[in-house]
């Protein structure tokens, strides 16, 4: 079922979450029990994510460095199908423009097509791990807003290939990222806004924001969109503080300022259970107001730990 679909049908705010896939050579069991804990509060969909390669230098034998691209998390596709298959309940693949071509991204779709995936969220991807800015591949897209097109061209049966033209149509149900407090490399908000709206133009059909720990800059993110005409569903994601890591990475990383009155309760060296403790309370209170006002659905980014958001899906649904 179509991501769509589902928001369309839904009397109350919709409970989903999202999962990372485990490292190359680790077990997907983590993963699973992830999943079979948070199942019991009947989530909508599940969202895999994707990421791309990595750059690593190895020293050679004559003591120089060698470039290397490697890719530590493989198995999106894969593991959308068996989440799908297995636990039946839809899965939201994350499509990526980093180390993608054109041709490989339209040879990713068919296969999701072919496995029944019907939800892709566009994403353009980060510059990988020792790289300072995203660069495209050869023949690839350097935005977000393109990809969404080469979807939504597919879902008219339209392929890269002209010879193809008469070829079958697919049916994904396209998302995309928003930002409530701005992408990190937009110039302002203003711009930001301007290259959400392209991305619904070329056919989005949803949203789904970035992390946030201050719901006024989710409803005021929202009040500008639908200001300049961006009328697509626009989900709020909420990811709870874990650890004291968290408390400089998703600040540094994500460009998502950690409110007052949150950081007051964190002053004098929490320790990372009490770091936990206070970010599944603080999640609990905005799920709340967020629920009573009638979001479409409220999306949790779990890092495949199921324990503290099944605590502040259980106080809130």
């Amino acid at each position: 079922m179509r991501v769509t679909e589902i928001i369309q049908a839904a009397k109350k705010p919709l409970f989903t979450f999202e999962l990372v896939p485990p490292l190359k050579g680790r077990t997907l069991e983590p993963i699973l029990e992830t999943i079979r804990t948070l199942m019991e509060f009947d989530p909508s969909y599940i969202n895999v994510t994707n990421h791309q390669a990595e750059v690593v230098y190895l020293e050679r034998e004559d003591g120089l460095l060698q470039r290397k691209t490697v890719r530590k998390r493989p198995g999106t596709t894969a593991l959308a199908a068996l989440i799908q298959h297995t636990f039946n309940v839809p899965t939201v693949a994350h499509v990526i423009c980093g180390g993608m071509s054109r041709e490989q991204i339209e040879d990713t779709l068919i296969e999701l097509h072919f496995l029944g995936i019907d939800n892709i969220l566009a994403l353009r991807g980060d510059p990988p791990s020792g790289e300072k800015r995203f660069i495209p591949m050869s023949d690839g897209h350097t935005y977000s807003s393109q990809l969404v097109k080469q979807i939504a061209d597919l879902n008219h049966g339209r392929y890269l290939d002209d010879q193809y033209q008469d070829g079958e149509a697919t049916h994904f149900s396209i998302g995309v990222a928003g930002y409530p407090e701005k992408h990190a490399e937009a110039m302002n908000m203003a711009v930001d806004l301007a290259n959400l709206k392209k991305k619904v133009d070329a056919g989005a059909e949803y949203v789904v924001t970035q992390m946030f720990f201050d719901n006024e800059k989710y409803f005021a993110f929202v009040k500008a969109c639908r200001a300049i005409g961006i009328t697509v569903p626009i989900i709020p994601g909420l990811k709870p503080l874990a650890s004291k890591r968290d408390l400089s990475l998703i600040p540094q990383t994500f460009g998502v300022d950690l409110p007052e009155e949150l950081t007051a309760e964190l002053e004098g060296g929490a320790s990372n259970a009490e770091i936990a403790e206070i970010g599944v309370r603080w999640c609990i209170a905005q799920s709340k107001e967020l629920y009573a006002s009638g979001v479409p659905s409220i999306h949790y980014y779990t890092l495949g730990k199921a324990q503290n958001v099944a605590r502040i899906v259980r106080a809130v649904y």
